[in-house]
């Protein structure tokens, strides 16, 4: 038996409660990965998980297990290191989940990483909300806004830049609306991600205000959003990573430019520093150097940003 394969596929059924979904993300059969936990049981002499109507539950004694199993496979992951030094090189897959604007960036530029680090692979899950890392077998994730789950780690790697924008069909005879308030009298194409989408804040003056936006459409995608507000569908507030080149060619023209959408903060989370993955270290740090090369989502970013400042650079030692 291979100890170290059957911990990693019992820590991994732990976590999915699911023999068939560590299978298919494994590429094998779910019957290989039973196999590899009943060789476990019979090594440690216990049994440490049943079949339940809802799926795999740990039995007390596989709970009981749990702490000592993620040991031996961290120790096992560093002797190998300690061993094999010339080795170091990032290898083998990094799942990581992230918003539909910074995956369409990312694809445009992670040719580089790629290209540097042959035995890496990407599994990317493009959504705009949450997920649980743990359950869904993920390395890190980006999130948007404050982080409140005491679990996980993070990491602040910049602020999200936006424009509040509208196709010139749309605007075409209407008059232009002279602060947020004025934006009850226009159609708003909602980008629903955490509830209360529908209140828009924006710089002012005096601060932060919000209003609440009339919406008879609304998405919970930002590309939906995007494709909405181009076609003449109403006003949105869209990343700059989506806009910037429709600004630029005039598809889409900003609206209230004096009161620019809120800032939100940036944060790239993942489970557990504690031996953290070469593979899972040069994504972070790939992202953290993709984002700081962009002026608009750096914490300090010159502010109201114009259409023409958000031209995106690839990172320098990125670049192929």
């Amino acid at each position: 038996m291979d100890l170290i394969s059957s911990l990693l596929a019992f820590l991994r059924v732990a976590e999915t409660g699911s023999f068939s979904v560590v299978a298919s993300e494994r590429g094998v059969t779910q019957p290989a990965i039973s196999r590899q936990v009943r060789a476990l049981e019979e090594h440690v002499g216990m049994r440490l998980v049943q079949r339940s109507t809802t799926g795999v539950v740990l039995t007390e004694e596989g709970r009981n297990l749990l702490p000592a199993a993620r040991s031996l496979v961290e120790a096992a992951e560093s002797l190998s290191l300690a061993a094999n030094p010339d080795q170091a090189r990032p290898m083998g897959k990094v799942r990581l989940s992230l918003p539909a604007p910074l995956a369409l960036h990312m694809c445009s530029h992670v040719r580089s990483l790629l290209d540097s680090h042959l035995h890496l692979s990407l599994d990317m899950v493009v959504r705009d909300s949450t997920s649980n890392l743990i359950e869904e077998g993920l390395d890190l994730e980006v999130r948007i806004g404050p982080i409140d789950d005491s679990s996980l780690i993070s990491r602040r790697v910049g602020m999200t830049s936006a424009f509040l924008v509208a196709a010139p069909s749309y605007m075409a005879g209407k008059a232009q609306p002279r602060s947020p308030q004025d934006l009850v009298n226009y159609d708003c194409v909602v980008y629903s991600r955490w509830g209360r989408d529908d209140t828009w804040w924006f710089e002012a003056p005096e601060g932060q205000v919000s209003v609440n936006v009339p919406c008879r459409l609304r998405a919970n995608n930002a590309s939906a959003v995007h494709h909405a507000v181009l076609a003449g569908n109403g006003i949105a507030i869209l990343s700059h990573l989506m806009v910037a080149d429709d600004l630029r060619t005039g598809r889409l023209t900003t609206v209230l430019p004096e009161f620019p959408p809120a800032r939100l903060p940036l944060y790239i989370v993942y489970p557990s520093r504690r031996n953290l993955p070469l593979r899972t270290r040069v994504v972070i740090e790939f992202i953290a150097d993709l984002l700081k090369a962009d002026p608009a989502m750096r914490d300090k970013a010159a502010w109201p940003l114009a259409p023409a400042d958000s031209h995106l650079e690839r990172p320098a030692h990125h670049r192929a």
